[in-house]
């Protein structure tokens, strides 16, 4: 029925007429490097034309979406190229109802409690098992709930090679504990449950409808937002708080030699601890985006789709005004779908600009105002910001410059802000220039998008979304990059296809394929200017390149 609609609808908009005779984009002359002297874009004779007039429509679109030196050229070099303003409503019109589609379409995963929708409110509720990790302000355990037939005993393996035994056991392990349960340390808070989650309530920014329900009645959804929480739609690349409760700190696994300070009194004499707590419980990944890459070293194509998820997180982030201020490997979970492909999962939102008084402009007005986190991986315009009256700092592509720098170390190389040895760059000083090259076998589109990506200057760098489109367009739209004639149209009919091929997918195959989920993200996304500005920039780098 969805496939029905959708092609009627399309068919009502693209022309019933013959099709005019395609007229074959020119590709524009080679364009100088971002370091070429600003006199020679005067020498290219498309720009020298459009002196003489202002670009207007779909032209100044990609200006504005496009700064940086070569971009700046090619996307004023589009004046020649205008498509047919019915062409392009056409497109608009057709992006706007298939995004529709997919917006319904691109539901948040199932996770371990989705049957026991009123269990899980109390620690009571938890058998909670081995400590999986700590951080400056948490520690993490795994986690299940009894009469979950998610928790089995671990099976005998003797049988299995030392390896293979060893991996079994793992697997095993997270079978016996889906859940893990983060234990915020509480320091400063009043140990009543208004002042935890207030102090607290930025790490409830990606919790579920439900998460709440033990603090505020099985009602809390018919109730105003809780303390001014912001809420975020669920979205495949970003972690779930399933459940969120406050509860007496309890004596955990290695807490008096992991974190004895933070405990309370009652457990720790020196402890400086309150008494109660926050509780976040989601669901048990197999391990972080760092333990995976130290493991691990994927082909070229698999660590463009890793980077492709970290951007359609951002992008979906950004969309709800929220930056995450805190990106690194470390905050990054991984899991695998039933192709062995990872999903990752941006988690850890304790750092977060979340206020819709602000958006992601946040006033600066005294240096003790909090930045962030990681300092490492802060872009230039946070790390270079100066307080004073009526100073603000602008977090819209701090994130995207984040993932710029992590996409180094998916690519197998070590993260260039990251202290080794003498050997770094300070976000604060770096220039482009200084970026170490990308392995040779990198596709010249995904080398650009990262040096896009870390570009000093946040008006010249790429958005999380045209930079997504990119990739995308890389790994699945080579059909429409080939065409000697590019028009909207086209690129219409390309659009179609890709949508009518993943609702066929999504019914086929099983849904929690990451491929599937990463087109359904494009398409519930889809800006014909945004999309067609990344179409323009990946043709022009491979022009440039060849």
């Amino acid at each position: 029925m969805l496939l029905r609609v959708l092609f009627a609808r399309a068919l009502r908009l693209l022309p019933g007429a013959a099709p005019r005779r395609p007229v074959p984009i020119p590709v524009p002359p080679p364009i100088p490097s971002a370091a070429s002297p600003p006199f020679l874009f005067s020498r290219l004779p498309f720009v020298r034309f459009l002196s003489l007039r202002r670009p207007a429509g779909l032209t100044a679109m990609a200006v504005r979406r496009a700064r940086a030196g070569p971009c700046m050229a090619l996307a004023l070099g589009l004046a020649l190229l205008e498509p047919p303003l019915e062409e392009q409503r056409r497109a608009r019109a057709v992006c706007g109802r298939i995004q529709t589609v997919f917006v319904g379409k691109n539901k948040a995963q199932k996770h371990p409690l989705s049957s026991l929708r009123w269990q899980g409110f109390k620690l009571e509720d938890y058998l909670i098992g081995q400590p999986l990790g700590k951080g400056c302000n948490a520690a993490v355990y795994e986690a299940a709930i009894p009469s979950s037939p998610h928790h089995q005993g671990s099976k005998e393996s003797s049988d299995l090679p030392a390896s293979e035994e060893e991996l079994a056991d793992k697997h095993q392990q997270q079978a016996a504990f889906p859940l893990a349960i983060k234990m915020m340390w509480n320091i400063s808070a009043d140990s009543s449950s208004e002042a935890i989650l207030r102090n607290m309530h930025r790490e409830l920014v990606p919790a579920t409808r439900t998460a709440l329900a033990g603090e505020y009645g099985a009602v809390f959804h018919h109730r105003e937002p809780v303390l001014g929480r912001k809420r975020l739609r669920p979205h495949p690349n970003i972690i779930q708080v399933i459940r969120a409760f406050t509860s007496s700190v309890p004596l955990l696994p290695g807490a008096l030699t992991d974190y004895p300070d933070v405990l309370p009194v009652s457990l720790n004499p020196r402890g400086i601890g309150r008494s109660h707590t926050l509780f976040l419980v989601m669901k048990n990944y197999p391990c972080t985006l760092r333990q995976y890459l130290r493991d691990n070293s994927p082909d070229t194509r698999l660590s463009t789709m890793m980077i492709l998820q970290l951007l359609e997180g951002v992008d979906h982030l950004v969309r709800h005004r929220i930056a995450h201020r805190d990106l690194k490997s470390d905050n990054i979970l991984v899991e695998f779908d039933s192709a062995g492909c990872p999903r990752l999962v941006i988690t850890d939102f304790g750092c977060c600009l979340a206020d819709d008084s602000i958006g992601l402009r946040l006033p600066f007005i005294s240096t003790d105002m909090d930045r962030g986190g990681n300092s490492s991986l802060m872009p230039p315009e946070v790390t270079t910001a100066s307080a004073g009256p009526g100073m603000v700092i602008d977090y819209s592509k701090a994130d995207a410059w984040a993932v710029g720098a992590i996409a180094y170390e998916i690519l197998g190389l070590p993260n260039p802000f990251y202290s080794y040895g003498d050997s770094f760059l300070e976000s604060r000083s770096y220039c482009e220039e200084e970026l170490p090259s990308l392995p040779v076998g990198v596709p010249c589109e995904v080398k650009q998008v990262i040096r896009m990506l870390l570009q000093r200057d946040p008006n010249k760098r790429l958005s999380a979304r045209v930079a997504a489109n990119v990739l995308h367009l890389s790994l699945w739209g080579e059909s429409i990059l080939a065409s000697e004639a590019l028009k909207p149209d086209q690129m219409t009919a390309w659009l179609l296809c890709q949508s009518a091929a993943t609702l066929l997918m999504d019914g086929l195959v099983d849904e929690s394929r990451v491929e599937t989920k990463m087109k359904m993200c494009f398409l519930a996304n889809l800006d014909f200017e945004d999309l067609w500005t990344a179409v323009v920039l990946l043709l022009a780098w491979r022009n440039q390149s060849g």
